[in-house]
């Protein structure tokens, strides 16, 4: 299997998804603004995006892709595995469905309780959670199918699957939002129908391969299977491990619905502008690494382990700090080009850039765990990472009764960057301190090169951003959108000719590692 083309492959269907991300964040910032009632949105599908990043990114991936590779190593019969474990699954997530419809006011006021001083944006808070919280069920059924299709090896239907979602979404915004009452409610119906539609798109795929989950009556029995047992004793810890940045964000809508009206959208505007590079290389990295860092688990192959760790890491070096510095560099011509239309103010864009301006140091720090937390969960080692994710979760509430009172709700996205650094520093030491994984030598001339590419990228966008006034180029988005795309491009190719002249040749990344 080619390691880079696989990730390629998931990258680009990531791309589009967060192209789509993107479209659809661009549509609720200009239709709906960053008000009370934009604030109430995301807050409300703050729960089961928590749970979609849990499970289709992380801890049920974790747990449940090892087993299934193992069993299928040992040539035995998958289908009885993968029908327990949807079974149990579907009854579970059923289960905490229902109770979440039931307790919405409850959890809405303890995510949110600062949305209460605006009582009509709260009720609608409370509809769209009634409304979303069943796409907590769906979305663990396409993350179990997802994963059976990964150990498959078949990334692409796995990888597109968002894009259903930010579709649907952008359909009810379009076209829904204005028969409705408050109109940001659409959105809580496009979140249903595209969790729908992630589901359906991958059924003629498993049917192909024999694989479909068949999901039986009886949940207690298959609970009670050995197997099922020990995927959900995995993913327990799991959840903490993959999901602290996550589970600080959630605390941390908590904190901004308690500021400045519009502070839970502006960090959530920011937070999607800095998922698009995040989502390209750490879900595309830990999507392709997991099943061959678990072969060579299965195999007791340690250089190969550790090459693909190695392999992993430079390429999310390469990849991340140089998207990393462009956000630093450039967050208002980036997110004006991305919100600054229809009811997106100035002030919103000031508010927004400030947040992602906060994230950005921490963007090598979010894809480093995607490569790393891998290299545990191959060897179904989770209580290491799990009390990793409780520092991390501590350092991020610790900094937040620092940097919060001077930078306000950019202090919440500085907060996270600084404890997902911390996070990857620590499971990499901890990797390298147990002697499984041995960094490849030349580390120190890899990071010179590199260094001296942002260099030669800090010089372009610098120059360039002397001269434009982004915020007042509103009314010429066209030619705003193309200076701020050409700033990149040269940036981009400054940064490659950069490394080039270091004598670091880019492509030499995209071959598998070798021994």
């Amino acid at each position: 299997m080619n390691l880079f083309r696989s990730a390629a492959l998931v990258s680009a269907m990531t791309f589009v998804s967060r192209i789509a991300g993107l479209i659809r964040e661009n549509l609720i910032a200009s239709i709906f603004g960053a008000g009370a009632f934009t604030d109430a949105f995301f807050v409300a599908f703050r729960l089961p995006n928590l749970l979609r990043r849990m499970f289709a990114e992380g801890a049920f991936s974790q747990a449940f892709v090892p087993l299934l590779a193992a069993a299928r190593r040992d040539q035995q019969m998958p289908n009885e595995l993968i029908d327990r474990v949807a079974t149990a699954l579907f009854w579970v997530v059923s289960a905490v469905a229902a109770l979440g419809v039931i307790a919405a006011p409850t959890l809405l006021w303890l995510i949110a309780s600062g949305l209460a001083r605006e009582p009509a944006a709260f009720d609608a808070g409370v509809l769209m959670t009634r409304i979303m919280f069943p796409y907590i069920a769906l979305i663990s059924l396409v993350s179990l199918c997802g994963g059976i299709l990964n150990t498959w090896q078949r990334f692409a239907v796995p990888a597109l699957t968002p894009v259903l979602l930010n579709l649907a979404i952008i359909a009810a915004a379009l076209w829904l939002a204005p028969h409705v009452e408050p109109p940001i409610v659409a959105l809580a119906v496009g979140v249903m129908v595209g969790g729908i539609a992630q589901l359906a798109i991958q059924v003629p795929a498993l049917r192909r391969l024999g694989l479909l989950p068949r999901i039986g009556l009886s949940a207690r029995a298959a609970l009670a299977d050995p197997s099922t047992r020990r995927i959900m004793a995995l993913m327990a810890p799991g959840i903490l491990a993959v999901s602290a940045q996550q589970i600080s964000l959630l605390i941390n809508t908590h904190i901004a619905s308690r500021l400045t009206v519009g502070s839970v959208s502006w960090i959530s505007f920011g937070d999607r502008l800095m998922e698009f590079p995040q989502g390209l290389l750490g879900v595309a990295l830990g999507t392709v690494l997991l099943p061959s860092l678990s072969a060579a688990v299965a195999t007791d192959d340690d250089a190969e382990y550790s090459l693909l760790l190695d392999w992993g890491l430079r390429l999310a070096v390469v990849l991340a700090l140089p998207c990393a510095l462009a956000m630093m560099l450039m967050p208002e011509p980036l997110t004006a080009l991305l919100y600054h239309y229809g009811r997106f103010s100035t002030h919103d864009v000031e508010m927004t850039a400030l947040a992602v301006q906060a994230y950005a140091p921490g963007l090598l720090g979010f894809v480093a765990v995607k490569v790393l937390a891998p290299g545990f969960f191959a060897r179904q080692n989770v209580r290491t990472p799990v009390k990793i994710a409780i520092g991390a979760m501590l350092l991020t509430q610790a900094l937040n009764l620092v940097l919060v009172p001077r930078f306000a709700h950019a202090g919440l996205a500085l907060s996270i960057s600084l404890a997902a650094l911390a996070n990857a520093g620590l499971l990499g030491w901890l990797l390298v301190r147990g002697g499984r994984f041995r960094p490849a030598p030349g580390w120190g001339r890899f990071l010179l090169r590199v260094a001296i590419g942002l260099a030669a990228l800090t010089a372009v966008i610098e120059f360039w951003l002397l001269h434009f006034d982004w915020a007042a180029m509103q009314s010429s988005p066209v030619w705003r959108a193309l200076e701020v795309l050409a700033i990149v491009a040269a940036g981009a190719a400054a940064y490659g000719i950069g490394l080039t002249l270091a004598g670091l040749r880019p492509w030499t990344l995209t071959r598998r590692p070798r021994r």
